[in-house]
Protein backbone atom coordinates (compact mmCIF):
# COMPACT_ATOMS: atom_id res chain seq x y z
CA UNK A 1 0.00 0.00 0.00
CA UNK A 2 1.03 3.61 -0.51
CA UNK A 3 1.96 5.51 2.63
CA UNK A 4 0.26 8.76 3.51
CA UNK A 5 2.43 11.69 4.55
CA UNK A 6 3.41 11.71 8.22
CA UNK A 7 1.55 15.01 8.66
CA UNK A 8 -1.78 13.36 7.93
CA UNK A 9 -1.41 10.74 10.65
CA UNK A 10 -3.46 8.37 8.45
CA UNK A 11 -2.53 4.73 7.92
CA UNK A 12 -1.31 3.33 4.64
CA UNK A 13 -3.92 3.17 1.90
CA UNK A 14 -3.96 1.95 -1.68
CA UNK A 15 -6.66 0.47 -3.88
CA UNK A 16 -10.04 -0.46 -2.41
CA UNK A 17 -12.76 -2.53 -4.10
CA UNK A 18 -16.29 -2.26 -2.69
CA UNK A 19 -19.25 -4.38 -3.77
CA UNK A 20 -22.80 -3.10 -3.49
CA UNK A 21 -21.39 0.42 -3.79
CA UNK A 22 -24.30 2.31 -5.31
CA UNK A 23 -25.99 3.21 -2.03
CA UNK A 24 -26.00 2.81 1.74
CA UNK A 25 -22.92 1.44 3.47
CA UNK A 26 -21.16 0.60 0.20
CA UNK A 27 -21.53 4.12 -1.12
CA UNK A 28 -20.18 5.61 2.09
CA UNK A 29 -17.23 3.20 2.05
CA UNK A 30 -16.43 4.42 -1.47
CA UNK A 31 -16.77 8.06 -0.43
CA UNK A 32 -14.69 7.65 2.74
CA UNK A 33 -11.78 5.95 0.99
CA UNK A 34 -11.79 8.50 -1.82
CA UNK A 35 -11.61 11.24 0.79
CA UNK A 36 -8.58 9.47 2.26
CA UNK A 37 -6.78 9.43 -1.07
CA UNK A 38 -7.35 5.84 -2.16
CA UNK A 39 -8.12 4.52 -5.60
CA UNK A 40 -11.64 3.06 -5.38
CA UNK A 41 -13.25 0.42 -7.56
CA UNK A 42 -17.01 0.53 -6.99
CA UNK A 43 -18.99 -2.52 -8.05
CA UNK A 44 -22.75 -2.21 -8.54
CA UNK A 45 -25.47 -3.98 -10.49
CA UNK A 46 -26.62 -0.97 -12.56
CA UNK A 47 -23.86 1.63 -13.06
CA UNK A 48 -25.98 3.68 -15.47
CA UNK A 49 -28.49 4.43 -12.72
CA UNK A 50 -25.98 4.87 -9.89
CA UNK A 51 -26.35 8.64 -9.68
CA UNK A 52 -24.61 9.00 -6.32
CA UNK A 53 -21.53 7.23 -7.67
CA UNK A 54 -21.63 9.41 -10.77
CA UNK A 55 -21.54 12.46 -8.51
CA UNK A 56 -18.48 11.07 -6.78
CA UNK A 57 -16.88 10.51 -10.17
CA UNK A 58 -17.32 14.18 -10.98
CA UNK A 59 -15.55 15.10 -7.75
CA UNK A 60 -12.75 12.52 -7.73
CA UNK A 61 -12.28 11.78 -11.41
CA UNK A 62 -10.14 8.82 -12.37
CA UNK A 63 -9.51 7.80 -8.76
CA UNK A 64 -12.99 6.22 -8.89
CA UNK A 65 -13.73 3.37 -11.27
CA UNK A 66 -17.37 2.24 -11.46
CA UNK A 67 -17.85 -1.32 -12.68
CA UNK A 68 -20.90 -3.44 -13.39
CA UNK A 69 -21.08 -6.25 -10.84
CA UNK A 70 -23.91 -8.58 -9.93
CA UNK A 71 -22.42 -10.87 -7.29
CA UNK A 72 -25.00 -13.57 -8.06
CA UNK A 73 -24.07 -13.70 -11.74
CA UNK A 74 -20.98 -15.78 -12.48
CA UNK A 75 -20.43 -14.10 -15.82
CA UNK A 76 -20.66 -10.63 -14.27
CA UNK A 77 -18.11 -11.49 -11.59
CA UNK A 78 -15.68 -13.05 -14.06
CA UNK A 79 -16.09 -10.15 -16.51
CA UNK A 80 -15.23 -7.65 -13.79
CA UNK A 81 -12.20 -9.66 -12.72
CA UNK A 82 -11.03 -9.91 -16.32
CA UNK A 83 -11.46 -6.17 -16.86
CA UNK A 84 -9.29 -5.45 -13.82
CA UNK A 85 -6.41 -7.34 -15.39
CA UNK A 86 -3.35 -7.06 -13.16
CA UNK A 87 -4.82 -4.27 -10.98
CA UNK A 88 -3.68 -4.82 -7.40
CA UNK A 89 -6.21 -4.59 -4.56
CA UNK A 90 -5.21 -3.73 -1.00
CA UNK A 91 -8.66 -3.83 0.57
CA UNK A 92 -11.68 -5.84 -0.57
CA UNK A 93 -14.99 -4.96 1.08
CA UNK A 94 -17.65 -7.59 0.36
CA UNK A 95 -20.62 -5.41 1.20
CA UNK A 96 -23.38 -6.43 -1.26
CA UNK A 97 -26.33 -7.83 0.67
CA UNK A 98 -30.10 -8.18 0.80
CA UNK A 99 -32.63 -8.82 3.55
CA UNK A 100 -36.08 -10.37 3.27
CA UNK A 101 -38.43 -11.38 6.07
CA UNK A 102 -39.64 -14.95 6.60
CA UNK A 103 -41.37 -16.63 9.51
CA UNK A 104 -42.36 -20.25 10.07
CA UNK A 105 -45.92 -19.28 9.19
CA UNK A 106 -44.93 -17.27 6.13
CA UNK A 107 -42.00 -19.01 4.45
CA UNK A 108 -40.56 -18.20 1.02
CA UNK A 109 -37.82 -20.65 0.09
CA UNK A 110 -37.03 -18.86 -3.18
CA UNK A 111 -36.36 -15.72 -1.13
CA UNK A 112 -34.11 -17.65 1.25
CA UNK A 113 -32.12 -19.04 -1.68
CA UNK A 114 -31.74 -15.56 -3.16
CA UNK A 115 -30.31 -14.29 0.13
CA UNK A 116 -27.79 -17.14 0.18
CA UNK A 117 -26.72 -16.29 -3.36
CA UNK A 118 -26.13 -12.63 -2.53
CA UNK A 119 -25.05 -12.62 1.11
CA UNK A 120 -22.87 -15.74 1.27
CA UNK A 121 -22.02 -17.11 -2.17
CA UNK A 122 -21.62 -13.62 -3.65
CA UNK A 123 -18.78 -12.72 -1.30
CA UNK A 124 -17.13 -16.09 -1.86
CA UNK A 125 -17.37 -15.83 -5.63
CA UNK A 126 -15.97 -12.28 -5.74
CA UNK A 127 -13.08 -13.16 -3.43
CA UNK A 128 -12.22 -16.27 -5.43
CA UNK A 129 -12.26 -14.33 -8.71
CA UNK A 130 -9.92 -11.65 -7.29
CA UNK A 131 -7.33 -13.89 -5.63
CA UNK A 132 -4.63 -12.96 -8.13
CA UNK A 133 -5.41 -9.25 -7.71
CA UNK A 134 -5.18 -9.21 -3.91
CA UNK A 135 -1.77 -8.15 -2.69
CA UNK A 136 -0.02 -10.25 -0.10
CA UNK A 137 -0.91 -8.58 3.19
CA UNK A 138 -4.23 -7.28 1.86
CA UNK A 139 -7.41 -7.11 3.95
CA UNK A 140 -10.81 -8.65 3.18
CA UNK A 141 -13.85 -7.34 5.06
CA UNK A 142 -17.01 -9.42 4.80
CA UNK A 143 -19.93 -7.27 5.91
CA UNK A 144 -22.08 -9.59 7.97
CA UNK A 145 -24.55 -9.08 10.83
CA UNK A 146 -24.89 -10.16 14.41
CA UNK A 147 -28.19 -11.59 13.19
CA UNK A 148 -25.97 -14.35 11.80
CA UNK A 149 -24.73 -15.19 15.30
CA UNK A 150 -26.12 -18.44 16.72
CA UNK A 151 -25.36 -17.34 20.27
CA UNK A 152 -27.04 -13.97 19.80
CA UNK A 153 -30.28 -15.27 18.28
CA UNK A 154 -32.96 -14.84 20.93
CA UNK A 155 -35.79 -13.57 18.72
CA UNK A 156 -35.98 -16.08 15.84
CA UNK A 157 -37.39 -15.38 12.40
CA UNK A 158 -35.52 -13.86 9.44
CA UNK A 159 -34.50 -17.32 8.28
CA UNK A 160 -32.85 -16.41 5.00
CA UNK A 161 -30.92 -13.44 6.35
CA UNK A 162 -29.77 -15.18 9.52
CA UNK A 163 -28.77 -18.39 7.76
CA UNK A 164 -26.98 -16.64 4.89
CA UNK A 165 -24.99 -14.42 7.24
CA UNK A 166 -24.05 -17.43 9.38
CA UNK A 167 -22.81 -19.06 6.16
CA UNK A 168 -20.80 -15.93 5.34
CA UNK A 169 -19.25 -16.08 8.80
CA UNK A 170 -18.13 -19.65 8.19
CA UNK A 171 -16.73 -18.69 4.78
CA UNK A 172 -14.77 -15.94 6.54
CA UNK A 173 -13.15 -18.47 8.86
CA UNK A 174 -12.17 -20.71 5.95
CA UNK A 175 -10.79 -17.79 3.93
CA UNK A 176 -8.73 -16.70 6.94
CA UNK A 177 -7.15 -20.14 7.18
CA UNK A 178 -6.55 -20.52 3.45
CA UNK A 179 -5.06 -17.02 2.96
CA UNK A 180 -2.96 -16.84 6.13
CA UNK A 181 0.20 -17.88 4.29
CA UNK A 182 -0.12 -14.75 2.15
CA UNK A 183 -0.58 -12.53 5.19
CA UNK A 184 -4.10 -11.61 4.06
CA UNK A 185 -6.39 -10.62 6.95
CA UNK A 186 -10.01 -11.74 6.60
CA UNK A 187 -12.69 -10.70 9.08
CA UNK A 188 -16.48 -10.72 9.32
CA UNK A 189 -17.73 -7.32 10.46
CA UNK A 190 -21.08 -6.27 11.89
CA UNK A 191 -21.80 -2.66 10.82
CA UNK A 192 -24.35 -1.94 13.54
CA UNK A 193 -28.04 -1.21 12.97
CA UNK A 194 -27.68 1.20 10.07
CA UNK A 195 -30.32 3.40 8.43
CA UNK A 196 -30.33 2.01 4.89
CA UNK A 197 -32.79 0.75 2.30
CA UNK A 198 -32.01 -2.77 3.52
CA UNK A 199 -33.37 -1.92 7.00
CA UNK A 200 -36.22 0.20 5.54
CA UNK A 201 -34.57 3.27 7.03
CA UNK A 202 -34.69 1.94 10.59
CA UNK A 203 -31.50 2.05 12.61
CA UNK A 204 -29.35 3.73 15.21
CA UNK A 205 -26.53 4.82 12.87
CA UNK A 206 -26.20 6.62 9.58
CA UNK A 207 -24.10 4.81 6.95
CA UNK A 208 -21.37 7.43 7.35
CA UNK A 209 -21.19 6.84 11.12
CA UNK A 210 -21.02 3.08 10.66
CA UNK A 211 -18.33 3.33 7.99
CA UNK A 212 -16.24 5.71 10.11
CA UNK A 213 -16.29 3.18 12.95
CA UNK A 214 -15.49 0.24 10.70
CA UNK A 215 -12.61 2.07 9.02
CA UNK A 216 -11.04 2.73 12.41
CA UNK A 217 -11.14 -1.01 13.04
CA UNK A 218 -9.87 -1.84 9.54
CA UNK A 219 -6.90 0.51 9.96
CA UNK A 220 -5.66 -1.44 12.98
CA UNK A 221 -6.31 -5.01 11.83
CA UNK A 222 -3.43 -7.46 12.18
CA UNK A 223 -2.94 -11.00 10.91
CA UNK A 224 -3.55 -12.25 14.46
CA UNK A 225 -7.14 -11.03 14.15
CA UNK A 226 -7.82 -12.87 10.91
CA UNK A 227 -10.93 -15.02 11.13
CA UNK A 228 -12.65 -12.95 13.83
CA UNK A 229 -16.27 -11.76 13.95
CA UNK A 230 -15.99 -8.06 14.84
CA UNK A 231 -18.39 -5.31 15.85
CA UNK A 232 -17.99 -1.97 14.05
CA UNK A 233 -16.59 -0.58 17.32
CA UNK A 234 -13.89 -3.27 17.37
CA UNK A 235 -15.16 -5.73 19.96
CA UNK A 236 -15.29 -9.46 19.18
CA UNK A 237 -18.78 -10.92 18.76
CA UNK A 238 -19.94 -14.45 19.64
CA UNK A 239 -20.45 -16.88 16.80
Amino acid sequence: MQEMSSESGSPAIGTVLVTGASRGIGLDFARAWLERGAQVIAGCRAPNSASALSNLMQEYGDRLRIMQLDVTDERSVETMAGALGNQHIDLLINNAGILHVETLDNMDFASILEQFKVNALGALHVTRALLSNLRDGAKIINITSRMGSLDDNTSGGYYGYRMSKAALNMATRSMAVDLKSRGIVVVAMHPGMVQTDLTRGFGMLTPAESVAGMNQVIDKLTIEQSGLFLHYQGTTLPW
